[in-house]
């Protein structure tokens, strides 16, 4: 096991676990609802939620992150129950790949970003931040909807 996972990834799964709380509290018309204005409806966040964890899986992979190419990876997730379906799967491809990093990747390798590179650690907390960010928009709907935030959002999103 790597230094990552064994320091880091244990704290960032409960990050996932915002996500996986979400998917309990939704049906499927909930998909569909989105604030007044030009907001996507909340199906389409989850979505590209999805989409950039691809792209974040990749790029642990290859070292390269590309939003670019996995941008319509959500097609097709329509329901609530292939969204969570879609998330236990990307969850574990993610893990897959983060322990899959060697100890001198963690040390020597840098995830090229377009510009600017980070090390694998950094990059899944950048990933981390992706995913509050997510669950602040989200937090705003749930509101929006009158529906009960989980204990956890409550102590962590408010």
């Amino acid at each position: 096991m790597n230094s990552l996972m064994e320091n880091t990834y244990p704290v960032f799964r409960m990050y996932l676990d915002l996500r996986k709380q979400l998917m309990e509290i939704l049906e499927d018309d909930d998909l569909a609802f989105h604030p007044a204005g030009v907001n996507a409806p909340l199906g389409d966040l989850c979505r590209e939620l999805g989409a950039v964890e691809v792209g974040y899986i990749d790029s642990f992979r290859t070292f390269k992150l590309d939003l670019a190419s996995v941008a319509s990876s959500g097609e097709g997730k329509d329901g609530v129950a292939e969204l969570r379906t879609w998330f236990i799967d990307l969850d574990e491809e993610l893990e897959a790949a983060v322990s899959n990093l060697m100890e001198d990747d963690l040390e020597n390798q840098k995830v090229d970003r377009g510009g600017w590179s980070v090390t694998p650690a950094i990059q899944l907390d950048i990933y981390k931040e992706a995913l509050l960010i997510f669950c602040s928009k989200v937090s705003v709907y749930l509101k929006a909807m009158g529906k009960e935030l989980p204990e956890q959002w409550q102590d962590w999103i408010g």
